[in-house]
């Protein structure tokens, strides 16, 4: 089969940033399933693996990544119950395993969803990583309720990027929150409106606009830009006894004690955690997806593909990474095979 990876960590101009190879089709054993792919959606996580992979060094085999794919099963493995070939399926895939840049993928079935049936096979791809991981925040460490939450606030840091896209369809549609969110273009603040924000403001002026809308705390903050660089405006506006879930990370530690007074409750957000560490939950990524099928099928929430590129080539993929380097990326970035 086709695959494209890198040996050696280089900037995405490079002429061997990316490189294509052959590489023999692999054999589904157990619980695994062989997905002949459809199409891949990118991903910040996508460049910053290539960027830190194999700095310093080259590779003896070119290293496959991408985390998000649409396709058909072609094969199953003996211990298979939740698919059969020829199914339709979406998935995020496995931090810890070869990924989706290549013609066909081995993916355990407990992180697997069936493949929304109105959503093409790109809308479809631009979907797992972003829905997972803002399912997750929502649900799984905030722990929203939709009866006791509903008409709570909620701040989205960097809500036209992918996640932001889908995390304010769930707190709006599915929650029914107060959703607040950044951004500064033009186009951005467009974006997040169609998606359901109340309120979109510049994460350059937060606090103040915030507060001119009426705001004096928020019930919920989830940042998916730049903790640090948030971190003070966030202490602040949050309510006494809130919660805040970051996927974002941080180079430096973060000065949690400033929470203390407020008794407020910090999470970190990976949605890999649960295939990385084989936890018993894992197949619940496999019901989130299934959720979110229904949800995408009947229209209650809207795909968030916004760029598609045609064919599964190195230039297509060098240009889907630049995009999303550059930061400026609405939606999601997505190569249809």
């Amino acid at each position: 089969m086709k695959a494209i990876g890198f040996k050696t960590s280089l900037p995405i101009a490079e002429n061997d940033s990316f490189i294509e190879f052959d590489t023999p089709i692999p054999t589904a054993q157990g619980r695994d399933i062989l997905v002949k792919i459809k199409a891949i959606s990118i991903n910040p996580v996508d460049f910053k693996i290539r960027q830190s992979g194999a700095k310093d060094t080259t590779l003896d085999t070119p290293k496959i990544i991408g985390w998000d794919a649409s396709g058909t099963v072609e094969a199953v493995g003996d211990a298979v119950t939740l698919f059969k070939v020829g199914d339709e399926v979406y998935y995020a895939g496995d931090l810890t395993r070869s990924g989706s840049n290549a013609e066909y993928q081995l993916v355990d079935e407990r992180i697997v969803g069936t493949k929304p049936t109105k959503l093409s096979d790109a809308e479809a791809a631009a979907m797992p990583l972003t829905a997972l991981t803002a399912w997750e925040s929502l649900y799984d460490r905030i722990r929203i309720d939709a009866e006791k939450d509903k008409g709570k606030s909620i701040l989205i840091i960097g809500g036209a990027g992918g996640v932001g896209s889908i995390a304010i369809q769930l707190a709006k549609k599915i929650s029914g929150l107060k959703v607040i969110t950044t951004a500064s273009r033009n186009e951005t603040k467009e974006w997040c409106k169609a998606m359901g924000a109340d309120l979109v403001v510049n994460h350059n002026n937060l606090i103040e606009e915030i507060r001119l809308a009426g705001y004096k705390e928020v019930d919920f903050v989830l940042d998916f830009v730049d903790l640090n660089s948030y971190w003070d405006a966030i202490v602040e506006l949050i309510k006494p006894q809130g919660h805040i879930v970051s996927i974002t990370g941080s180079a430096t530690p973060i000065v949690l004690n400033k929470l203390k007074n407020k008794s407020v409750t910090f999470s970190w957000e990976l949605m890999y955690t649960r295939s990385m560490y084989q936890t018993e939950d894992m197949e619940e990524q496999h019901r989130i997806l299934n959720k979110m099928a229904a949800l995408l099928d009947n229209g209650t929430l809207q795909a968030t593909l916004k760029t598609t590129l045609k064919g599964f080539k190195v230039e297509n993929l060098k240009e889907a990474h630049r995009l999303l380097e550059s930061g400026k990326t609405i939606g999601k970035v997505v190569i249809e095979y």
